[in-house]
């Protein structure tokens, strides 16, 4: 996982990618020569926010790909392409908070279904939840932000999946948990900070 001087580096080239990516520029370049720890294969989200809003959100979740490689495409994706949003027009980018999770790889739940709420810590775990073709996930400050226990967050991951609230307890489906770095910058020129979880809220 990244220190906070290493996150820091990351949220602001990924502010620079965003910000090409919505003046139809190409993406800056640099950020793997700046440390060894970008080009080893971690997953990534790029979360863009409007006065506490989401504009977009787009991310690779798993570690397929080299972190300075998944953190571009998140970016861009973030900026131009998710299908929730219009693309980012440059007019959006003097207040527009940028928010980086670097992923864990994900680990598959074993053991009985019905036993996985308490093997779920809000605050700490992220989910992805993956049965047939589909599959969704919501990221560890997900359930924070919105004040949901273990059990309601399965249920959201589901929906997110386009599947039924109770496809967790389902034979086949597979669910696993996974942890992140949160790191934010509110501003083009403020600090970038790390974002820590707990149940109920942030600090």
């Amino acid at each position: 996982m990244l220190t906070l001087e290493q996150g820091s580096r990351a949220v602001q080239w990924a502010r620079g990618a965003v910000e090409a990516a919505a003046r139809g520029q190409r993406l800056p370049e640099g950020l793997e020569g700046t440390d060894g720890i970008y080009g080893r294969p971690a997953g990534v989200f790029v979360t863009l926010k409007r006065s506490g809003l989401l504009r977009g959100c787009i991310g690779i979740p798993e570690p397929r790909m080299a972190l300075a490689r998944a953190l571009g495409e998140a970016a861009r994706g973030a900026a131009r392409e998710d299908p929730r949003f219009p693309p980012l027009s440059p007019g959006e980018l003097e207040d527009l908070e940028v928010e980086v999770t670097v992923l864990s790889p994900p680990v598959a739940l074993e053991g009985a279904p019905r036993d996985y709420p308490k093997r779920v810590e809000v605050g700490r775990h992220g989910l992805l939840v993956r049965r047939g073709p589909r599959g969704g996930l919501l990221l560890p400050q997900v359930p924070v932000e919105q004040g949901w226990d273990a059990e309601e967050f399965l249920c959201q991951t589901c929906m997110k999946a386009g599947l039924p609230p109770d496809a967790w307890l389902a034979e086949g489906t597979r669910v696993s948990v996974f942890e992140g770095r949160v790191f934010s910058q509110p501003g083009p020129r403020l600090d970038v900070r790390e974002v820590f979880l707990k149940a109920g809220g942030t600090c």
